[in-house]
């Protein structure tokens, strides 16, 4: 009996066109931690090229020294930099080292900050360029699943802020950053600076679905107890500072450590206005992505009370003397932002569809609605061509 042909492989000149157009995974808030591989130009790397080049390693080396040696001045003084110094400076922006950018959640995340900055001094050294996120943070549309066992744990009379809190205790990571932070920022006598860097770990390295559901959790309106467990989230008696200071004093403290900067100028690249109609900047994901990694530096905001959803930096304007008006403009960036506050009405809303919803499997998943951006509508057809991809695979595997 005649054996039948194997079927012949399908020609690779067919295939490879549209295997190539396939884009890699987007990074997801479940995947583990990016690297410097990872990132499309992370400043580990570019440092790494710049010290297999002489001449560019020389004038990395000699910046290092000029910055590290010259503190931030007050507006008013001018700093004396010495000539060689600003010769590096100009070297260095044609270099390797130009456009690099670190990622929140990557490891050596401060060693990359500190060469970010080492880059991005301003031409005087004696500031920073603060209008430039030194973060790349990639966008994803992941949908948030929830196991129906779970949500059947929760009492239907809790409010969402202890639905989302409950949630978090279920999940094995999120219960162990929770409690870290819990006990640094509990009792009469917390150390104020070792609570915030728990806050700061729990906001940075627990899923983002966790960690924006307890703090953005929507509450009823007279529901004060609801408002009250969601103001309490970042245990504001102890990570706040027990007597307002002036707002100028902690945006200089934060100017002077390269992460809390680092957070700041993200907050301002995507949560701000970019003309006189509002139109905000980007996505409303990174706003609040921006405005989380605030939370456990020196510049942490909060709600302001637990009837509102209003949020604020805890310090003053009082006293200001003739930067009164820039004072104002940076409370005003937290309490009087439209962009910000947009951003959390969506997130809060987003939360209260996860608990209306219907499922007949023993979980189901909810899409965020995102606002335009081209870079997530592009995905939407990866689906599609890999199905067409595979059926032609399919069918020439028959040839």
């Amino acid at each position: 009996m005649e054996r039948p042909a194997s079927p012949r492989p399908p020609p690779p000149a067919l295939l490879l066109p549209l295997l190539l157009l396939l884009p890699p995974p987007p990074l997801g808030a479940g995947e583990p931690l990016p690297t410097e591989s990872r990132l499309t130009n992370s400043c580990i790397q570019a440092r790494r090229m710049c010290q297999a080049d002489p001449t560019c390693k020389a004038a990395y080396h000699r910046l290092d020294t000029c910055t590290s040696s010259i503190s931030t001045p007050l507006p008013s003084e001018e700093p004396s930099v010495p000539a060689n110094c600003l010769e590096a400076a100009h070297q260095l922006r044609n270099s390797s080292l130009k456009g690099c950018t670190c990622h929140r959640r990557m490891k050596n995340q401060a060693t990359c900050l500190d060469i970010y900055w080492t880059i991005h001094r301003a031409r005087s050294l004696g500031d920073y360029e603060l209008d430039i996120s030194p973060y790349e943070d990639a966008v994803t549309s992941k949908p948030w699943k929830i196991n129906l066992k779970e949500l059947n744990m929760l009492k239907p009379d809790w409010d969402l802020c202890l639905k989302f809190a409950m949630l978090c205790t279920l999940n094995d990571k999120c219960d162990r950053l929770r409690k870290a932070y819990g006990e640094a920022c509990s009792g009469p006598r917390c150390q104020r600076q070792v609570c915030l860097g728990q806050l700061l770990t729990f906001f940075e390295k627990a899923a983002e679905s966790h960690a924006q559901g307890m703090l953005l959790c929507p509450c009823a309106p007279a529901d004060r107890r609801c408002g009250e467990r969601r103001r309490n989230t970042i245990a504001p008696r102890c990570a706040l500072p027990p007597a307002a200071p002036s707002c100028l004093e902690l945006q200089r403290l934060c100017l002077s450590e390269p992460l809390c900067r680092s957070r700041l100028v993200d907050f301002q690249t995507h949560c701000h206005p970019r003309d006189i109609l509002g139109t905000c900047a980007t996505e409303q994901s990174r706003c609040l992505r921006a405005y989380l990694g605030l939370i456990g530096t020196v510049m942490t905001p909060n709600f302001v009370s637990s009837v509102n959803a209003s949020v604020a930096l805890s310090c003053t304007c009082h006293g200001s003397g003739n930067r009164q008006e820039e004072c104002e403009q940076l409370e005003g960036f937290f309490s009087r932002n439209p962009c910000l506050a947009e951003a959390i009405a969506a997130k809060m809303h987003f939360h209260s569809q996860l608990f209306s919803q219907d499922g007949a499997d023993s979980t189901f998943s909810v899409m965020e609605r995102q606002n335009t951006n081209p870079a997530l509508r592009s995905l939407a057809w990866v689906p599609s061509l890999f199905s067409c991809t595979l059926t032609l695979i399919l069918l020439l595997s028959f040839w």
